[in-house]
């Protein structure tokens, strides 16, 4: 599963208003929170709806994850907090599907090491942020065009080539970790309203739960 970030289909938010600005550290809060909601909400899909999404009608689930995102996608646009949590909800209901049916073909060993090691590149990827804005500020049409790049190749490599290496697993592991410090430098960038929170959430869930399945998918050997 790949997803594009939405850091490159929003507008920037160029509005600031004094009734919605929070403080820097509320700010962040709200950020960690949103991200440790939607992984919370993927571990409850995982534990109680794998079942289910294992035995759907294949067709029915791509459609249903394919739907799914893109309201999601519009509706994080919205400048309404409410409206854009509804958004990131969306987008993180289907992501936890989809892992509900890829996470049993993997050890308890190779998750815990994807999980570990996901954590430790946050850390270190959002400390450089902080450390080096300016640096990872320029980054954004370079990654989007990578990304894009990285996955059309993908694709011809695997249906038209038969291709079942992890070169590309290695190089979206690159590409989701400097995404992370690029959105972390854009969302501290931001006015800090709630609204921008929670969009800067759902762009920086992406890039880790992007970045984890890579990893994954190298530690099980999997495609």
């Amino acid at each position: 599963m790949n997803a594009l970030n939405l850091s490159e289909r929003r507008h920037e938010r160029l509005y600031s208003g004094l009734a919605d600005t929070l403080s820097p550290r509320q700010y962040n809060l709200v950020i960690g929170g949103c991200i440790f909601y939607g992984f919370l909400a993927n571990a409850i899909i995982v534990l109680l709806f794998g079942d289910m999404f294992a035995t759907m009608n294949p067709v029915a689930f791509i459609l249903g994850y394919i739907v799914c995102c893109i309201a999601g996608v519009i509706l994080t646009v919205s400048h309404n907090p409410g409206i854009s949590f509804l958004g990131y909800t969306l987008v993180v209901v289907p992501v936890g599907a989809v892992l509900s049916v890829c996470l049993p073909g993997y050890s308890g060993f190779d998750i815990l090491m994807a999980v570990v090691v996901t954590g430790l590149v946050v850390v270190i990827m959002t400390g450089l942020s902080a450390a080096y804005p300016a640096v990872f500020a320029r980054m954004g049409r370079t990654l989007f065009i990578s990304l894009l790049l990285g996955l059309v190749m993908e694709m011809l490599a695997v249906f038209l080539l038969g291709y079942r290496g992890n070169m590309f697993n290695w190089l979206f592991v690159v590409l989701f970790s400097l995404y992370i410090g690029y959105d972390w430098c854009k969302a501290q960038a931001f006015p800090k309203t709630l609204d921008n929170a929670i969009d800067s959430a759902c762009d920086l869930y992406l890039d880790i739960i992007n970045l984890f399945i890579r990893l994954l998918a190298i530690f099980g050997d999997r495609d």
